[in-house]
């Protein structure tokens, strides 16, 4: 018959020791749980904070770092657009026109973006940087994504992203996303479980100190930290792809509109795909969006082929969001489709509104000071946590975690639908079940060596 060691607290004892909870058998399994992905997560998350605060705060440095391509003295009276992006393809004749995003505001330039240009990545475009009031080109500049994100910007969220690995490199973020929430939670639980001996705390040194900062700083950013993981989750791989299975079988994808050009004209009047103009021209185009009520920012996408349409679509993220978006006949300058923002379903709507969050561009300066205060927040919350595990040990050395066996006191109508909901999680977001499971079969392991040595380390199991 084999014992387990008593589990260590972390607080002072007191009243609350004497009379056992419900509460009680779970508190060692959720600390363990806590420690250990705390412990072994915290590098991933780490990089990620340090990345996200640079990347909020990349939008204010994009402005001044490329601010002669993004602005230009005012004007009197602004070209056509037409005339615009024939500037831009004299000055770069390469690649294939994609889009042409007129300029926004009477200080900002025109941008050409063009595709399949040599030494340009294959998911970037070359930006062209076009004055609106003399066609003057004022530069060109690799952009990727859908807000325009330039070099310096692109950097850092490639590297926030996947650490310029590519798609391999995606899976460190996924699995930051995948753990943070869960590492967060744990940590309001064991918060919420000290709330009689939280004032014990203060005025302490040493560890008590350190547990006291790392609580109180993680139960106010914890629900932000719940909001970046969701949102992260929604682009990954493997989670990200479960996601946008179940909204297209709920009917949440997000719409888009028809870009098949209709009507007995299609196809008509229009040049080869991606050449330049296409039928009645992108003046005409923008009129017939203009029309329509599609204010600044917009986009105007060339049609794909002979029978596709033009798509003219409103690019602004920040609130109130325009994202309505139209096609139009090349042939007539008709519009063919409509598609507004306001008929997207609920669900496609919170997940733009949610990335827009994520990203920093939802409200400007004021969200992306939130998302850095979020990123130090956890900066400081991993470096209190290892800092607690070294206070935790002896003569300079990394302190024991949580001994093993906690599970075996949980009661089995708390363990097993438990147990059956972590299955579940770990099925539709593969980062976290993987991970765990490999946890589990490293504990087990790693309790047998130490049980057949006679449980002399990490208060393993004892004979």
């Amino acid at each position: 018959m084999t014992t387990t060691s008593p589990p260590p607290t972390d607080e002072a004892p007191g009243p609350a020791a004497a009379k056992p909870s419900g509460w009680a058998p779970l508190r060692p399994l959720v600390l363990r749980l806590h420690f250990y992905a705390g412990v072994l997560v915290a590098p991933f998350l780490l990089v990620a904070a340090v990345t996200g605060f640079l990347y909020a705060a990349s939008f204010q440095a994009e402005r001044i770092v490329y601010a002669h391509e993004l602005t230009v003295p005012v004007g009197h009276t602004e070209l056509p657009i037409a005339a615009q992006v024939a500037a831009a393809r004299k000055a770069h004749p390469e690649g294939t026109l994609s889009a042409v995003r007129p300029s926004p505001a009477k200080d900002a330039t025109t941008r050409v973006l063009l595709s399949g240009v040599p030494g340009v990545g294959k998911d970037h475009t070359l930006a062209v940087f076009v004055d609106p009031y003399t066609g003057k080109v004022r530069g060109a500049l690799e952009q990727y994504g859908s807000t325009g994100a330039l070099p310096l910007r692109t950097w850092i969220d490639e590297f926030h992203r996947d650490l310029r690995l590519g798609e391999n490199g995606r899976l460190y973020s996924e699995l930051a996303a995948s753990w943070l929430w869960v590492i967060a939670g744990g940590g309001i639980v064991l918060w919420f479980a000290r709330r009689r001996t939280r004032r014990k705390l203060r005025g302490t040194s040493g560890r008590r100190r350190t547990l006291g900062l790392h609580g109180t700083v993680g139960v106010w950013a914890a629900a932000g930290f719940f909001f970046l993981s969701a949102t992260g989750l929604t682009w990954s791989t493997y989670a990200g792809a479960n996601i946008d299975e179940l909204r297209t079988s709920l009917h949440q994808a997000t719409p888009s509109v028809s870009a098949a050009a209709g009507g007995e004209h299609a196809g008509h009047g229009s040049a080869a795909a991606g050449g330049g103009e296409h039928g009645v021209g992108l003046d005409k185009v923008l009129a017939a969006a203009r029309a329509e009520g599609l204010t600044d920012p917009v986009e105007i996408v060339p049609p794909a082929d002979a029978s596709s349409a033009y798509v003219v679509r409103q690019i602004q993220r920040s609130w109130p969001e325009k994202q309505d978006s139209v096609a139009v006949d090349p042939a007539t300058g008709e519009v063919t489709d409509v598609l507004r923002f306001a008929d997207y379903p609920v669900l496609a709507k919170l997940t733009r509104w949610g990335i827009d969050l994520h990203t920093g561009v939802l409200f400007g300066i004021v969200n992306q000071l939130a998302l850095m205060a979020l990123a130090l927040s956890l900066v400081l919350l991993i470096v209190w946590g290892y800092r607690m595990w070294w206070q935790r040990g002896r003569a300079g050395a990394f302190g024991r975690p949580v001994p093993r066996g906690a599970w075996q006191h949980v009661p089995p109508q708390i363990l097993v639908p438990a147990m059956a909901a972590v299955a579940v999680l770990g099925y539709f977001v593969p980062l976290l079940g993987i991970p765990l499971a490999a946890f589990v079969a490293v504990d087990i392991v790693l309790g047998e060596i130490d049980h057949r040595r006679g449980g002399r380390t990490y208060g393993g199991r004892t004979g």
